[in-house]
């Protein structure tokens, strides 16, 4: 058989014979599936992104320099009130749009299911995705338009994402508005430089990052629904964050008479030594920079007002034009590898649990687009008002804290 020459050349190259380990064990159709997904794996990049990643990157401290902002809470009614208006004409016009990138399960929350598909056990209970859809659905009353909703699943998730929507009859939305595409996915590797099977017929691979979401929309046709839509600008976040503001008129219209192609949300970062990823220009452009890269000095500078210059963070929650999404859908960017725990099949064929991180995955994240523009707008935000995501069972970003906010924010008393 041809295709298993190719496979079996291919696996010899990249010394991944081990993947073939099982297949007189197969049935025809899971022989045909392990097969064609050989061939189709680009080790070549795989291996290339494993080498690249053993080096960390190196910023020197003179690339670096401060990002202006604006702060929600020192923002004086006038310009409040006229920034709002920009952005209310905006979503009125009907040109606005939102991506929800949903391509994760709720494993870490010890969950079976989309992650989208969680429930906050507030009373009623709702899922993740309702409760982004309320937001939504309260724009279509504030606004008198209908929002188009593009949700990014992943090949795992996509089917079971679609039939928990139509169980849930979209939610009361219409359901022409919305939409559903794929992400891409890349293997696993280990810390041996092998590619790991999730099935004796299947190689394990994983959604490769946020930062997928440009190139996805376009090999989906998403790209040109919005364009067909006149949608001119389009708010992208993830679907875990349950007070997350996804139609902010203030926002949107700051960016607007900035006349920048893209924004982001940030929060005050409190602590200067903690690890999150700062707002800053590097070597020119807009960045998101890893701490590490910051000197003692640098974490507490502040400029003649008083203001801290190196103290804004990621929250996901970033806004582009479709002039900016047309561009980033043609870019290359950057992988990131994270030491993560999978489950495998191991020598005897069975699925064996590691009780530490034993894979390499290697994403793109989003925010490496900033550094495509020569100027970005940030909005700084409380964390009551917009931060409450939904990461773990146990960790700081838990459903109970998160329920706790969300009730908070929403007025919502417990008889």
């Amino acid at each position: 058989m041809e295709s298993y020459d190719k496979a079996e050349s291919l696996l010899k190259t990249y010394k991944q014979e081990h993947l073939l380990g099982f297949y007189n064990e197969l049935n025809t159709n899971e022989k045909e599936f392990l097969i064609d997904q050989i061939c189709h794996i680009n080790f070549k990049q795989i291996f290339e992104l494993y080498e690249a990643s053993k080096t960390d990157e190196v910023i020197p401290t003179n690339l670096i320099e401060p990002l202006p902002y604006f702060d929600k809470e020192k923002l004086s009614k006038k310009d409040f009130d006229f920034f709002t208006t920009i952005g209310e004409n905006s979503i009125k016009n009907c040109e606005y749009a939102v991506v929800t990138m949903a391509g994760g399960q709720g494993t870490r929350l010890g969950y079976k299911g989309p992650k989208g598909t969680f429930e906050l056990d507030i009373v009623p209970k709702k899922s993740l995705f309702e409760i982004t859809c309320d937001n939504l659905k309260k724009a279509k009353l504030l606004y008198g338009t209908t929002i188009p909703w593009y949700i990014m699943t992943s090949k795992y998730n996509d089917q079971q994402t679609k039939d928990f929507f139509n169980l849930k009859n979209f939610f009361g939305y219409p359901k022409e508005s919305v939409y559903f595409f794929t992400q891409s996915e890349l293997p696993l590797i280990d810390i041996s430089g092998n590619l790991i099977l999730e099935e004796t017929y299947k190689v394990k691979e994983v959604s490769n990052g946020n930062g997928d979401v440009f190139r996805s929309m376009k090999d989906c046709s998403i790209i040109d629904n919005m364009k067909k839509k006149n949608i001119k600008w389009v708010f992208f976040s993830g679907i875990d964050n349950v007070i997350l503001d996804i139609v902010d008129p203030l926002f949107l219209g700051i960016t607007i008479n900035s006349n920048f192609q893209a924004g982001s949300k940030t929060l005050f970062k409190k602590d200067p030594d903690a690890k999150d990823w700062v707002f800053a220009r590097k070597n020119g452009k807009p960045a998101i920079i890893n701490s590490c890269h910051f000197s003692s000095i640098m974490k507490k500078a502040k400029d003649e007002n008083g203001n801290y210059l190196y103290r804004d963070i990621n929250i996901l929650a970033h806004l582009f034009s479709m002039s900016a999404i047309e561009l980033l859908a043609t870019k290359t960017f950057p992988y990131h590898r994270a030491f993560k725990k999978n489950t495998f099949v191991n020598d005897e064929g069975m699925k064996q649990v590691p009780d530490s991180p034993n894979t390499f995955k290697f994403e793109n994240f989003i925010f490496d687009a900033f550094e495509f523009f020569d100027n970005i707008s940030l909005l700084r935000v409380r964390e009551q008002d917009e931060f409450a995501p939904i990461k773990d069972f146990n960790g700081i970003h838990n459903p109970e804290l998160a329920k706790y906010m969300y009730e908070k924010k929403m007025n919502i008393v417990n008889k």
